[in-house]
């Protein structure tokens, strides 16, 4: 037969067989393997070509045939893939007038968002925050912050003891104790921020666990004036620009002189209210000078160098900013808790 009407009825037949095809692609690509595979009727043609005299005019005719009939085939598996696509589309229809799911915006917890007004305030101050262990040893605990065997935060009813020299902190002073011993004798900025363990019954106001955040500054002529600067710019960042604050005189074994920080009512302004119960004043924290025994202990010379501390309790100042009666609350993941603090914490 001669090669044209070969290659023609090879295309013709090509035609008619996809014209009688059905729907399935594996089909499909059976049939295209038929004609266009290394041994299928097309390609196989080329074994005639060493008995043709024109092998170029054969070359040509057997391209021409092989382009047209993969053509139509790439045509035919084009438009099965489509229509397969868009059957899985259909199927994959989705229903916009269906309500959508809501999802709650979550909101911080407002003791972590004091936590962290109380670190960007001190930072902004050249604080640096250290931290450290929350089961430590009585040296650092009591020993290290002039704090004598009879002393009675280590009695066993508000220290809670492992054994008789390992013990859950009951403050995180012992931050302190471990910057000074490292510090060897330089100057130290810190606030050390931080959960803490005392022996107590649990009520509204009292917990077992609660956290503070203490500070500690050492220098050469470092004073009073110092930490009620210190404590004024804080209180003002913290409640209100109008913040005053107070000092009492008081006791702690660790600073001499110690004081009571007092700051004036921000509900108030010192008139009298409930929240301040009446007085104008709101009891915040802690206080005073680094006591030198304490200096000597680790290391420093209290004839050259002098320093504050300081002790802020998180709950205290978190229920006193958003009005919080009950300090357990911070602990028993309530949602609905967290939920009436929305508006007021985003502000």
């Amino acid at each position: 037969m001669d090669p044209k009407q070969k290659f023609e009825e090879l295309r013709n037949n090509a035609k008619k067989d996809l014209e009688n095809f059905s729907d399935c692609l594996q089909e499909l690509i059976l049939l295209r393997n038929k004609y266009l595979a290394k041994k299928g009727l097309i390609p196989l043609m080329m074994n005639n070509i060493k008995d043709v005299e024109d092998k170029k005019a054969f070359g040509e005719l057997y391209n021409s045939c092989k382009n047209e009939v993969e053509a139509l085939f790439n045509a035919k598996i084009s438009e099965l893939e489509a229509k397969k696509l868009n059957e899985e589309l259909k199927k994959e229809k989705i229903d916009i007038t269906l309500p959508g799911n809501n999802y709650d915006r979550g909101v911080a917890n407002p003791f972590y968002k004091v936590i962290n007004e109380i670190e960007d305030i001190f930072l902004g101050m050249g604080y640096s925050i250290e931290t450290g262990p929350e089961v430590d040893f009585d040296k650092y605990v009591f020993e290290l912050l002039n704090i004598p065997h009879d002393h009675p935060a280590r009695d066993m009813q508000d220290t809670l003891y492992i054994d008789n020299n390992l013990l859950l902190r009951s403050h995180t002073s012992s931050v302190q104790a471990h910057v000074m011993e490292k510090a060897k004798g330089k100057p130290i900025k810190i606030i050390c921020p931080g959960k803490t363990y005392r022996r107590d019954n649990d009520d509204m106001t009292h917990s077992h666990q609660f956290a503070q955040v203490e500070g500690l500054v050492i220098d050469k002529n470092i004073n009073l004036g110092n930490l009620k600067a210190t404590l004024e710019l804080f209180a003002q960042k913290m409640f209100s620009k109008d913040t005053k604050v107070r000092f009492r005189s008081s006791f702690f074994p660790f600073t001499e002189p110690s004081v009571e920080v007092d700051i004036s009512c921000f509900n108030c302004k010192g008139k009298g209210c409930n929240i301040c119960k009446g007085t104008g004043w709101i009891e915040i924290l802690g206080a005073g000078m680094v006591h030198p025994n304490v200096l000597r202990m680790s290391g420093y010379d209290p004839e050259v160098y002098s320093g504050f501390a300081f002790g802020i309790g998180i709950e205290r100042v978190t229920m006193l900013k958003y009005g919080i009666l009950d300090i357990r609350k911070f602990y028993q993941s309530d949602l609905k808790f967290i939920a009436e603090f929305k508006k007021v914490v985003e502000e």
